[in-house]
């Protein structure tokens, strides 16, 4: 079963946009992420309605981190990518008549349950500006090497 990537795509993309001294185009960032400018456009867009970033037209345009990148946390972006499911397991059959395949279930859903809680919470305690830190801290150590994106495997 492939992964939802949205929310680490869209995360690349926005520490791109903020460490950039110029708007970035969505053929730009496409790139950065081996997909197609309208996916891109169409992801950013939802998050230009929240205020998250902006665009600009014609010569010298593209994309922008609007918001305070201490005031955004990875929650908030969590929840503008549309809140992709946690996790990939699920239940075998949701509705079952099978008493044993019911207490299977129960007990299933709450610890997914309780799982995903704890981790939107800390999601929630995780700012932009904190991955920008860190951003910068491993590119200082790495100063002098290329910083090159090469296409990821499938």
């Amino acid at each position: 079963m492939r992964r939802d990537s949205k929310l680490s795509s869209v995360l690349h993309l926005l520490l791109h946009m903020a460490h950039s001294d110029r708007p970035l185009t969505s053929d730009e960032l496409a790139g950065f992420l081996h997909t197609n400018p309208v996916l891109v456009r169409r992801t950013l867009a939802g998050l230009r309605e929240r205020g998250y970033v902006g665009s600009g037209k014609g010569h010298g345009g593209g994309w922008i981190v609007t918001a305070d990148l201490h005031q955004v946390t990875l929650r908030d972006i969590y929840d503008a990518v549309g809140a992709p499911t946690v996790f990939a397991m699920g239940n075998r059959v949701e509705e079952p008549t099978c008493l044993v395949e019911r207490v299977v279930n129960q007990s299933l859903a709450s610890a997914f349950d309780e799982a995903e809680a704890l981790l939107i919470s800390r999601f929630a305690g995780v700012t932009l500006a904190e991955l920008s830190e860190r951003f910068n801290t491993q590119y200082a150590q790495h100063r002098g090497a290329p910083h090159v994106h090469h296409p990821e495997p499938d």
